[in-house]
């Protein structure tokens, strides 16, 4: 009998390391797309948190006097006149009690200039710890997700690598007194990593790391490249060509210190786009004048959501193709040209995420999935993530 109560005792003990191991879904929403029409319109109800075990609120600001800041009013906060976006994002736990709520800070567009001078005062460094603290708990999410686009670099200092750590552990110890989480959104490659992050200090103050494993390729180059390749091609002859790519990122963040299950693979739910110098040269790696057409709902030169893509090519004139080195799709019509991730590509990264260990997968970002089955099912591409990690 006692034998048995052992086996039991046992049992139950490796199904709570297993509970506790889940795989994480972690899905950022971008505020903003409250704003677009058409198919491309999504209110804060149209989202599945039963795909998610994580979502991302984005995103709000930092003030010049170290305290989180409301970007957008109208559509965050619950006043009579507003949309109430993060009571109504917050509400969303109700359809799956499991899931867990954050804020997100900053972004590209606050760049680093604030984030530099809070962390390096220590005055401010405790405000803002405190300030996050009470921000979270008033507005009942649970917890901060710190997107500072990037310490060091964009307006930043060099000293901003130690201050951020020393940011990062204050609020680790305010955040402990409520028991609420702490996350943060990465650079991905080394070349941008190893200016920003002492990577062993970070990972010990944050509950996981979304590591932003995209924007590897862009029309800020003068040639056709992917967004987010898997590896790396024969096209790639230099060192940091090899680096631009999300094995390369993950394992340069493994090897500095990030405990495999704290890393979080983030993955494109839209696609960047070019501009062909010549139409008829349409392969990767191909001449480029500039960014793609804007598409018709997120309205930027330069990238698509996978929303606008999968009905971009219901139309005749988009020929598909696939890149067997980079394990990424690509597709043409005429002189526009789309890197993109599909049920395919994210299958095969969240099996990689699998295989290498990784706390799971995020994404970025779920308003540009295709949500509302305009191509087929309701969000193909993080039901594949669904499909494999949980």
């Amino acid at each position: 009998m006692r034998l048995l109560i052992a086996f039991c005792i046992l049992g139950l003990s490796w199904l709570s390391i297993a509970e506790s191991e889940e795989s994480k879904i972690v899905c950022y929403f971008g505020s903003w797309a409250v704003y677009r029409t058409g198919n491309g319109k999504i209110e804060i109800s149209d989202l599945d948190p039963k795909l998610c075990t994580h979502m991302i609120y984005t995103f709000v600001g930092i003030t010049e006097a170290g305290e989180v800041e409301v970007l957008d009013a109208w559509a965050d906060l619950p006043d009579n006149w507003g949309r109430a976006g993060f009571q109504k994002f917050n509400a969303l736990r109700e359809l799956n009690p499991g899931m867990k709520t954050l804020v997100a800070i900053g972004g590209w567009n606050q760049g680093s200039d604030r984030y530099s001078r809070v962390a390096g005062n220590s005055a401010l460094r405790s405000h803002f710890a405190n300030n996050a603290m009470e921000f979270v708990l008033k507005y009942e999410f649970d917890g901060l997700d710190f997107d500072w686009e990037y310490p060091n670099q964009r307006g930043g200092t060099p000293a901003d690598v130690e201050n951020f750590v020393l940011l990062l552990k204050e609020l680790r110890d305010r955040f402990d007194e409520h028991d609420l989480i702490l996350t943060a959104a990465v650079a991905a490659t080394e070349d941008s990593a190893s200016l920003s992050y002492n990577i062993p200090s970070i990972s010990k103050y944050l509950d996981f790391i979304n590591i932003m494993t995209y924007d590897f390729h862009g029309s800020w180059d003068p040639v056709t490249g992917h967004n987010a390749p898997l590896y790396p091609t024969t096209r790639d002859t230099t060192a940091i060509a090899r680096r631009l790519n999300v094995n390369a990122s993950v394992h340069y963040w493994l090897s500095r210190g990030t405990p495999a299950e704290k890393l979080v693979l983030g993955t494109a739910l839209y696609g960047r786009t070019f501009t062909l110098s010549n139409s008829g040269q349409n392969s990767p790696g191909s001449a480029a004048s500039g960014p793609g057409t804007a598409g018709p709902y997120t309205g930027e030169r330069g990238m698509l959501g996978y929303n606008e893509i999968c009905e971009q090519q219901m139309k005749p004139t988009w020929t598909t193709a696939w890149d067997d080195q980079q394990r990424v799709p690509y597709a043409h019509s005429g002189n526009q040209w789309v890197t993109y991730d599909n049920v395919e590509s994210i299958t095969e990264k969240a099996n990689y995420a699998k295989t290498m260990g990784l706390g799971g997968a995020m994404v970025w970002s779920i308003e540009t999935d295709d949500f509302r089955g305009i191509c087929g099912s309701k969000y193909p591409l993080l039901n594949a993530l669904n499909q494999v990690l949980r």
